[in-house]
């Protein structure tokens, strides 16, 4: 499998953008579910890291990348540039968490 450059730096250093293939995305929507809700609820109470959240959000992250990645590839990209995350509210327990770049060719 093919790897690239990602990145949220506009430059590579030592690289040269030569054509601007577009923005590339990849995204998920995840729930909470009731099992975690009350694992949280005793948390908001004592205080601390609620794990099982921030294992959910560090999955999220993944997938959403993973799959900005995999456009990137398939449209023949060198590296993705001004990469970011952003997420939302979609509903009442569920976001989306969006990664997001352009894909470039490199000379």
């Amino acid at each position: 499998m093919k790897e690239i450059i990602v990145t949220t730096a506009t430059e590579i250093p030592g690289k040269k953008v030569v054509k601007i293939l577009g923005v590339v995305r990849g995204n998920t929507v995840r729930a909470r579910n009731i099992g975690r809700d009350i694992g949280a609820g005793f948390k908001n109470i004592i205080g601390g890291e609620i794990k099982t959240y921030t294992e959910m959000i560090s999955q999220s992250r993944d997938e959403a990348y993973n799959r900005m990645v995999n456009q990137a590839i398939e449209i023949g990209a060198d590296a993705v540039i001004g990469f970011r995350f952003m997420t939302s509210m979609i509903m009442a327990g569920a976001s989306e968490m969006l990664a997001y770049g352009t894909a470039v060719k490199l000379k």
